[in-house]
């Protein structure tokens, strides 16, 4: 098959992964209203921030089973009409609505965010890390922009539920264009069980790039599902809280661009790891228990590291494989368990505002994550990739 132009498979790239986090950070700066419209506690509020994240790990590995008997291609724009769909089921206000809708929102999300890095991987491989970087950059676009306009959105429409439908837009956009000029063949047939993807929990590199997906990911569903909620509690009003999270965001779009070119120029991507979950830790520590003066430049760092770490998380995808078909395996181990560990982040925060509004409690639980990340991070930040034997099995080898 003939390969697709590079500014054309940009454009769909882009355009596709903008849709991967407004469902996600467009909650976070209407949660009170939300609360208060529909009478909800802060466990439900937290569990309505948490079932997007659960759900992308539970659909996550999923994506490598359906992309083998569908096509990849078939899979995502599958997962695009759901999203759409979901989208518009969220915005009710009618509560079992709005939940099953962030319940197929976090679904689609989680199928579509696993088969992107192994289309990357197939179609560029020679520069799958740059391209990653690329599509990192786009998902921290769409979040920025959800965290932004959220709460002027419901302002100017004097309804929440109206802000929340404007995001379906996206989904319309980019369909066709990913439908009209991506190629949707069908698979090749293969013997029976060569579509289940290569089984990798016994390789200790696997589970660590997973966990480590976990604890950064953990961060940021933090960030998208509470942060402006914690942020209002330190006297901040709505749309302040909404525009620091959407500039912290707006930060990530950076790093995200140049985490795999920083990545590129060591030994190995222990060095980058470190000074980017450092980042994260002033700025999220800052914006929970620092002086609110510097509220802004905290916001700033915490974008750098954060866009940073999801980058670099996503490149460890398929800088560890060696072929598509091991980045697609790799992708939704990673996503799928790392994504479950994710949603506990968010969780911990509803559990622990049940009983404290105490921020130190929370910056503790973050300083927590932050200190395992790193442990991680010096783990898979060493250079090594997993490859196939002749007899079909994993193993990982240096270099």
């Amino acid at each position: 098959m003939r390969r697709m132009s590079v500014p054309l498979f940009l454009l769909i790239l882009i355009l596709v992964a903008l849709n991967l986090r407004p469902a996600l950070s467009s909650l976070a700066p209407l949660l009170d209203r939300i609360t208060q419209d529909l009478g909800l506690s802060t466990l439900a509020a937290g569990l309505l921030t948490t079932l997007p994240v659960i759900c992308l790990g539970l659909f996550a590995p999923l994506a490598p089973r359906l992309a083998g008997r569908l096509g990849a291609e078939r899979t995502l724009s599958l997962a695009l009409v759901t999203l759409g769909i979901a989208l518009w089921l969220r915005a009710s206000d009618l509560t079992l609505l709005l939940y099953l809708g962030t319940l197929l929102c976090g679904g689609s999300i989680g199928i579509a965010g696993t088969l992107l890095p192994a289309i990357v991987k197939r179609e560029h491989p020679e520069r799958a890390d740059l391209f990653t970087g690329v599509y990192t950059m786009a998902l921290c676009l769409g979040a920025a922009l959800a965290a932004g306009l959220s709460v002027p959105l419901a302002n100017w429409l004097d309804s929440w539920q109206a802000s929340l439908s404007c995001w379906a837009l996206l989904v319309v956009i980019a369909l066709p264009v990913w439908r009209l000029s991506m190629p949707h063949p069908w698979p090749r047939r293969l013997p029976a069980g060569q579509h289940d993807a290569p089984r990798l929990w016994h390789l200790p590199l696997a589970r660590q790039i997973t966990f480590f997906m976990g604890c950064q990911s953990s961060l940021a569903y933090i960030v998208f599902g509470w942060l402006p909620f914690l942020l209002q509690q330190r006297g901040l009003s709505d749309v302040e809280a909404g525009w620091l999270m959407a500039a912290s965001v707006m930060a990530q779009v950076l790093t995200a661009l140049l985490a795999p070119v920083i990545g590129r120029m060591g030994r190995d991507q222990r060095p980058a790891i470190l000074l980017l979950l450092a980042c994260s830790a002033v700025g999220l520590l800052g914006l929970m228990v620092g002086p609110l003066s510097l509220r802004w430049l905290f916001a700033v760092l915490l974008g750098f590291g954060q866009g940073g770490s999801f980058s670099m998380a996503l490149t460890l995808l398929v800088l560890r494989s060696n072929d598509a078909r091991l980045a697609g395996a790799l992708s939704g181990m990673a996503q799928g368990t790392g994504y479950m560990l994710a949603a506990l982040g968010p969780l911990a925060v509803g559990i622990l505002l049940e009983f404290t509004n105490d921020l130190d409690v929370i910056a503790s639980l973050f300083a927590l994550i932050l200190i395992a990340a790193a442990a991680l991070g010096l783990k898979v930040g060493r250079r090594q990739r997993i490859c196939l034997r002749d007899d079909g099995s994993p193993e990982v080898i240096d270099g």
